[in-house]
């Protein structure tokens, strides 16, 4: 029986999503949790599951359109079922003539051309089953942020990809057929300009790179979180030997099994949930009648992607292995970088890790990520030295610095629970517990 598929709503708060990219053609079949379309939230791209095989009768909502939940997006049918009047079925569903509620190009789209100023031509009004014809451009190229991370990868500017979605916008499936018709001969460099380019004027010394959905929940919910959260610091600095030792011996372990490596990272994740089993009054967060106590260490670590910050959270990290929670956090951070989160990869915890020793960074302070109480930056292992039985000798030691939520966490608290995660990386052999 023919059926209306409708904008789902991720999470509570969305009022609506954006339609990244159809995964399943108009008359094609599909199966059972068969992805039918991307959709962009916030924080990350999910695919939209068929609930049952059937077919893709009618797309009602184009590529890059940010729709309202519960709107309608297209018109499935049975497996074998035959329509005769598509029109009329359109009619009887109540998706023929009336405009599917698009509330606007999607945000990665610029209001204005850079190049001449001038704006770029809104799209009509989207109604069923009408087509919607592609707009004039102005030169520019329009791509989705997948097809345009799939084209940066395989080495083709996206500029000599031809597009099949509204305004001629290069979905995935362009990428996926450019990468098939490409010869190894084709990607070599492309000749040099015939002239130099004009130089740059002051009206054309800078760039204005909009914002992306991502981008600006992330500043929203920092700023947010900065002006109600009353933030305080904690510090310590710790001897990084033993810490150090321990992820060489269980790399030299793993390698022998033909197993991925751990981070100074991870050790430090499975540390913060062991910290949290010794001081359970930092596994908290702040509501607005009570102060919510978590009966398990779930961490969130955050990843820097193209699109932004994410903090993906790794789940009950106290009652696993340092090896499973290592697993678990790659395969978070590939999935982060990919755009391929789902929601429930995002929600729950308490605290959050943030580490950019990576990048050489000795010391930081991060803002907390709500609702979560507090967060862990870390910074880099480095050699300095160190007083040791009253004498000077060369040590490795790495920075923390704890921002805290005052709200449901008092100074003394924080302090213990510092105290905790200092001697746990001091004396990593706890780990492994």
């Amino acid at each position: 029986m023919a059926r209306v598929l409708r904008m789902p709503g991720l999470s509570a708060s969305d009022t609506t999503g954006v339609l990244a990219e159809w995964l399943v053609a108009e008359a094609a079949t599909f199966a059972d949790a068969d992805a039918l379309a991307t959709i962009e939230t916030d924080k990350a791209l999910v695919d939209v599951e068929a609930e049952g095989g059937g077919v893709v009768l009618k797309t009602l909502v184009p590529p890059g359109s940010q729709v309202d939940v519960g709107a309608p997006i297209a018109v499935l049918a049975d497996p074998g079922e035959e329509v005769a009047d598509l029109d009329a079925l359109l009619q009887e569903l109540g998706v023929a003539d009336t405009a599917v509620p698009v509330v606007a190009e999607r945000r990665d789209v610029p209001d204005t051309d850079p190049g001449s100023g001038s704006p770029v031509p809104e799209p009509g009004p989207v109604t069923t089953p009408s087509v919607v014809e592609p707009a004039e451009t102005n030169g520019r190229v329009f791509a989705s942020p997948l097809a345009r991370k799939m084209a940066r990868e395989a080495g083709i500017p996206v500029e000599e990809i031809t597009g099949t979605g509204p305004r001629h916008r290069v979905l995935r499936r362009d990428v996926e057929a450019a990468m098939a018709s490409r010869t190894p001969a084709s990607s070599s460099p492309a000749p040099a300009p015939a002239s130099p380019p004009e130089p740059a004027t002051s009206g054309s010394s800078y760039e204005d790179v909009p914002h992306t959905r991502l981008r600006r929940t992330v500043a929203e919910r920092l700023a947010a979180s900065k002006q109600q959260a009353p933030h305080f610091y904690v510090r310590a600095t710790i001897r990084a030997e033993r810490l150090l030792a321990l992820r060489a011996e269980l790399n030299a372990a793993l390698a022998a099994e033909d197993a991925a490596p751990v981070s100074v990272n991870d050790l430090v994740v499975k540390a913060v949930a062991v910290a949290h089993a010794r001081v359970p009054e930092m596994n908290v967060t702040w509501g607005e009648d009570a102060v919510r106590r978590w009966q398990v260490a779930d961490v969130a670590v955050a990843v820097a992607t193209d699109r932004g910050l994410v903090t993906p959270v790794v789940r009950d990290v106290g009652s696993r292995p340092v090896t499973a929670v290592a697993a678990d956090v790659r395969e978070l951070a590939g999935r982060a970088r990919e755009g391929r989160l789902r929601q429930d990869d995002l929600e729950g915890g308490s605290i959050t890790v943030s580490n950019l020793g990576m990048f050489g960074v000795e010391e930081f302070a991060a803002i907390i990520n709500p609702p979560h109480a507090a967060i862990l930056a870390v910074g880099a292992v480095r050699d300095e030295p160190v007083v040791e039985d009253g004498a000077v000798v060369p040590g490795r030691v790495m920075s923390l610095t704890l921002s805290v939520d005052h709200r449901p966490v008092d100074g003394v608290v924080a302090a213990r629970w510092l105290a905790v995660l200092t001697e746990v990386l001091e004396r990593p052999v706890r780990l492994l517990a």
